[in-house]
């Protein structure tokens, strides 16, 4: 896993993070334009295997392919949205919208951590945990159970796209909330199980 982008400055800082949606496989050539051009980029990235008929290679692709995170304002939007592969800028309807930070720092966290991940599903309910042990300490997400190891799922609202990452049971404890309308499958100590389709 590798992060794109440079440095934070004093000011980048300040500033809130967008989702850029950006053509499909340029992910990497729009980071490094916008990164050129003093934006601050983040672009998650996953290790996959791909398999050939006479050899198997693993790459590395976007976590959440055809968009990335920059950091700029949105008054000065005007050069940004004129880089070549840069669509437009993600929100609500017509209305752009930033990135809650915590999503953003959350997933750059979980992916320094070195852990094994890949995408998941798009997750609202489930039994949420927090990571108390590890490189993930303090993190936040739902206990998921995949093919018997268990993972913890972070997710960006605005994208609705998630990461999954692995981890060790012990290291969690539920966080105990009030259920939201809808969520009834929410209770303590039980452990959601999805399919392995992502979106």
């Amino acid at each position: 896993m590798s992060l794109f982008g440079h440095s934070p400055s004093s000011t980048t800082c300040q500033l809130p993070w967008f989702a850029l949606q950006v053509r499909s496989r340029r992910e990497s050539i729009v980071a490094t334009h916008l990164s050129g051009q003093g934006y601050e980029c983040f672009l998650p990235l996953y290790k996959s295997v791909r398999h050939w008929s006479d050899r198997m290679k693993e790459l590395e692709q976007p976590l959440f392919p055809g968009y990335l995170f920059c950091r700029f304002d949105f008054q000065n939007r005007r050069p940004l949205l004129m880089t070549p592969g840069v669509i437009q800028i993600v929100g609500v309807g017509r209305t752009p919208m930033p990135v809650d930070e915590s999503e953003v720092e959350s997933v750059r966290q979980a992916l320094l951590s070195g852990l094994t991940n890949q995408p998941w599903p798009y997750l609202e309910v489930g039994e949420k945990v927090r990571v108390n042990y590890g490189s993930l300490r303090g993190l936040e997400g739902i206990l998921v159970n995949f093919k018997g190891s268990h993972r913890v799922v972070l997710s960006v609202t605005l994208l609705q796209r998630s990461v999954a990452m692995e981890i060790d049971l012990e290291w969690v404890t539920p966080v105990r909330e009030t259920p939201a309308v809808g969520a009834a499958n929410v209770i303590a100590g039980r452990v959601a199980t999805l399919p392995a389709t992502s979106r």
